[in-house]
């Protein structure tokens, strides 16, 4: 029996920037993400295998083995993407109640990857839809630097089942958040949910196609999905999630 699934609001490129503005969120598919990123989307599945190899994820509080992530972060200033020391994650209780208050040393995300051309673009457009969004600007005016922290995701059902927001419903304590959907595969579930900060407003659909993408106005919504579970073997859901706060990374000592 097939799982019912409310289908993605999904815009095209030219209007994905006027719906983050006017909604708080926007959906890009496949396609155009690709032309997003400047890109084929040959190039974009070609990054898809590195999700094969991930160490699990050591810090779930909630005792499950579900989860398997590495963690890489960036800076991006005037259309250039630097990789910065490898750093520990790190969120206050007030954005994610489960996790946050600690220092998360994550697996850093593999050199071959990170050194991709379409890498690269994939950040410089993340970069830029933030800095658009938000107008990043130092006390002086100039532009301010783009901090951009990489996410990879596996949430697998070994468990059977799998959370990918172990956490909830929440918000990230950042000006852009960006979740691609890589792969998924043998599951149902997985919903993403989308919810006005400050409204009654709501949307809830299911992310599918590879290399679609919503992006988040974390100041204006809060965002969450529902656990998976298993429709076959080794069922699991793979995600790239990128978040680009202006000026600096969260830190304890913020």
């Amino acid at each position: 029996m097939s799982e019912s699934q409310f289908l993605p609001p999904v815009v095209v490129l030219e209007q994905m920037l006027p719906e983050l503005q006017a909604k708080g969120y926007a959906v890009l598919g496949a396609q155009d993400v690709a032309r997003w990123v400047h890109c084929s989307l040959a190039e974009l599945n070609a990054l898809c295998s590195d999700w094969n190899d991930m160490p699990p994820d050591l810090y779930l509080k909630d005792g499950g083995h579900y989860r398997r992530r590495r963690h890489s972060c960036f800076e991006y200033e005037g259309g250039v993407v630097t990789q910065v020391p490898h750093r520990a994650h790190w969120q206050s209780l007030d954005y994610n109640a489960l996790h946050g208050g600690m220092q998360r040393w994550f697996e850093p995300m593999r050199a071959d990857i990170v050194a991709r051309p379409v890498w690269q673009q994939l950040l410089c457009a993340f970069g830029q839809t933030a800095q658009a969004l938000r107008g990043f600007k130092h006390p002086d005016a100039s532009p301010a630097k783009g901090c951009i922290e990489a996410h990879q995701f596996r949430i697998d059902t070994t468990d059977g089942i799998g959370r990918p927001t172990p956490e909830g419903a929440h918000r990230d304590g950042v000006d852009l958040v960006g979740v691609f959907m890589v792969n998924r595969t043998g599951i149902k579930g997985g919903e993403t949910r989308v919810f006005e900060a400050n409204g009654p407003g709501g949307q809830r659909f299911t992310l599918t196609e590879p290399w679609s993408l919503l992006l988040l106005d974390d100041a204006r919504v809060i965002h969450e999905t529902t656990p998976i579970q298993p429709l076959a073997p080794s069922g699991h859901r793979d995600t790239l999630v990128l978040t680009c706060l202006a000026g600096a990374f969260q830190r304890e000592d913020a």
